[in-house]
């Protein structure tokens, strides 16, 4: 058998989100279908992290086996050419050791999450950002995200339909950068709770709109109760950017 790495890109709008699910559409789901149609075999993916329904990869990662070896080049051209007319793309393929496994060798995965700061509604960022009309200070949210940066106990940021077996997660990076009326909320670490990310950008858009301090997020960690915490937000804005192994 031959493993076969390849890395990813979607707009996640159409999907139920990366897993199959009988409810609906997923990149999974295409993903194994283009892999039969080009090589004649079944196949089943693996994947660093599977985004919910409206998350989008910039750089997803992912790994199958296949009985024949193709070159590489092949592999990426042959998938693009199935996935056609779908939002998704794959940006290249290798050849890796049996013992890589997508998910079980990554050392960190990497989020964004885009913010549309402006009155006037979305309209070619519609599903790719989440607008906020309301003024946020990105200077606030990025001086009060610190806090969150290292090991803790999230339960604060942790969805109730969680399944980790521990709460406890070690932010290693952290950061709000801002253009214009765009925030970009940057986030890696090697594994994240379920809506972490999306609950801590619900958190700091409070700091942004004056709702809470730097303190009141403190607070918010130190109580270790999903309802002490902010909203939260929609997936519109929510992007994998990268999986580091």
């Amino acid at each position: 058998m031959v493993r076969y790495h390849i890395k990813i890109e979607y707009d996640g709008r159409p999907y139920v989100g990366w897993q199959r699910q009988i409810n609906g559409l997923s990149v999974q789901q295409f993903m194994e279908e283009a892999v039969n149609r080009f090589s004649g075999e079944p196949a089943l993916l693996y994947v660093a992290g599977r985004t919910d329904k409206g998350v989008h990869a910039l750089n997803q990662s992912a790994h199958f086996d296949l009985a024949k070896s193709w070159p590489v080049d092949r592999v990426r051209d042959a998938l693009n050419a199935q996935l056609r007319p779908n939002p998704i793309a794959v940006l290249s393929a290798e050849v890796v050791d049996e013992d890589f496994h997508a998910r079980f060798s990554a050392k960190e995965r990497a989020y964004m999450y885009r913010i549309t700061n402006r009155r006037p509604p979305l309209t070619v960022d519609r599903g790719l950002s989440w607008w906020v009309p309301v003024s946020l200070d990105p200077a606030a949210m990025k001086e009060a995200s610190v806090v969150l940066l290292g090991k803790h106990d999230f339960s604060t940021f942790r969805a109730t339909a969680c399944q980790a077996k521990s709460p406890i997660k070690t932010l290693d990076h952290l950061d709000v950068e801002w253009q214009g009326n765009e925030i970009r909320i940057y986030a890696r670490a090697r594994s994240f709770l379920y809506h972490q990310v999306r609950n801590i950008v619900g958190a700091l858009k409070l700091v942004g709109e004056g709702k809470w301090t730097k303190a009141d997020l403190i607070h918010a960690l130190e109580q270790k109760d999903r309802r002490a915490g902010g909203p939260t937000v929609p997936a519109d804005g929510l992007y994998l950017t990268d999986v580091i192994y």
